[in-house]
């Protein structure tokens, strides 16, 4: 009787021990399911801050793109101003050169109209000395 209690109780104490190892092993997989999630989170993490960055660095070649093509835009419209100074000095130089010409034309035809009342005056100056020893002879 004594024998068959104490087996009965051996029994007992081993039904609850392999209890207990079993509520261990799930206590072990609960925490390891833990570390699953907590390692997934970190991986996620990880993925997060790697497209966070990737976006960053796009933004900042869009950035410097625009950035690259603002300063050309200046350069070309530098040089466009640049070249318009210049076509404006050349139309300038054209037409002061334009004008001196005009200008020494004007003067060559003045000239040319002095000539050609000087000759007048001497035409008539001959006509009249003409005249006079016409007179002169006339009278002789």
């Amino acid at each position: 009787m004594l024998r068959k209690r104490k087996m009965v109780q051996a029994r007992k104490r081993e039904r609850e021990r392999e209890r207990e190892r079993e509520r261990e092993r799930e206590r072990e997989r609960e925490r390891e399911r833990e570390r699953e999630k907590e390692r997934e989170r970190e991986r996620e993490r990880e993925r997060e801050e790697k497209e966070r960055e990737r976006g960053e660095r796009e933004r900042e070649r869009e950035r410097e793109r625009r950035e690259r093509e603002r300063e050309r835009e200046r350069a070309r419209e530098s040089e466009s101003k640049r070249e318009n100074k210049r076509e404006t000095e050349r139309e300038r130089v054209r037409q002061e050169r334009e004008r001196r010409r005009e200008r020494e034309r004007e003067r060559e035809r003045e000239r040319e109209r002095e000539r050609e009342r000087e000759r007048e005056r001497e035409r008539e100056s001959k006509k009249v000395r003409g005249r006079e020893r016409e007179r002169e002879r006339e009278r002789e």
